[in-house]
């Protein structure tokens, strides 16, 4: 195993209030593909206003129940990757600042998901998708499905339109397809507009021709990894979601970075975290 230090670890969210066996059983399996460390990180929140109440109770058993959870994960972890040694962190503070704050030196961050509506990711207490996600230095990993193993043979796709955000979506997906022997799928989505002032046929050329021009020369980084081009037409949240329906994961680039809220995430990768029925791959531009 490699030595602690900068972006060779993955870290994981382990929530103890919730089943925390699909996300850390993503984490486990990328730790072991990539020979990296693993950390499982448990945030709990600080009391509440003492001068009026004491919160000593309601914060030990908190504390008491993150710990429980740790180790459970810690344990069930080496049962599945013996060779993976997981790292247990406990930590207090809010759960969303606390992850967001390791994306500087992890590979990736990978959290779970309950498929909430947008509304209620947003007032959710212990919202950890979209503020990480928008906010995160690294890659994040939300498992809110299953990988599909038994499909054959194995792919995943990645959104591409030609910008930065999406080269270094590229980047990542060559890399993990690589990694797992898989296909990779290269979709652009082409939604018409309103008013289309040219030709249909030159638009869906254009698109292709942007295609080819982004994916050019990964091929010959990656020899092994199957590359297809694809232009869909439509709305790309749908066709993204449609295209992975049974992928190992979906990757897209991430443009900007959300400020404290976390709420400058974009139409697509917001629409698929809510859509898309695999696991959800955020690349942000570094």
């Amino acid at each position: 195993m490699t030595a602690p230090g900068d972006h060779d670890e993955i870290v994981v969210g382990i929530d103890p209030a919730r089943d925390w066996r699909l996300p850390l059983a993503w984490a486990v399996d990328e730790a072991g593909r990539r020979r990296i460390g693993l950390r499982l990180v448990t945030a709990v929140p600080p009391q509440h206003d003492t001068q009026h109440v004491d919160d000593t109770p309601r914060s030990m058993a908190l504390h008491q129940a993150a710990s429980e959870a740790l180790s459970a994960a810690a344990a069930w972890s080496r049962e599945r990757h013996p060779e993976v040694e997981p790292v247990a962190d406990l930590v207090d503070g809010f759960p969303a600042p606390a992850i967001g704050r390791l994306s500087g030196q992890a590979r990736m961050i990978v959290l779970g998901s309950r498929h909430l509506s947008r509304t209620s990711e947003f007032l959710s207490a212990g919202s950890l998708v979209v503020p990480v996600t928008a906010q995160a230095r690294c890659p994040v990993v939300v498992v809110g499905d299953p990988e599909h193993v038994m499909q054959q043979p194995p792919y995943l796709v990645v959104g591409v339109d030609g910008s930065e955000s999406s080269k270094a979506a590229l980047a990542l997906a060559f890399e993990e397809a690589d990694l797992r022997g898989a296909k990779l799928r290269a979709v652009s989505v082409w939604q018409a507009p309103l008013f289309l002032l040219h030709d249909e046929e030159v638009a869906l050329q254009a698109q292709r021709r942007m295609v080819s021009e982004t994916t050019a020369g990964w091929s010959q980084t990656y020899p092994d990894v199957v590359l297809t081009h694809e232009i869909h037409i439509g709305h790309p949240v749908e066709e993204l979601a449609g295209a992975a329906e049974h992928a190992l994961a979906v990757v897209v680039g991430r443009r900007g970075r959300g400020g404290y809220t976390g709420m400058r995430l974009g139409s697509v990768v917001h629409g698929l975290l809510h859509r898309a029925h695999c696991p959800v791959i955020t690349v942000p531009v570094v």
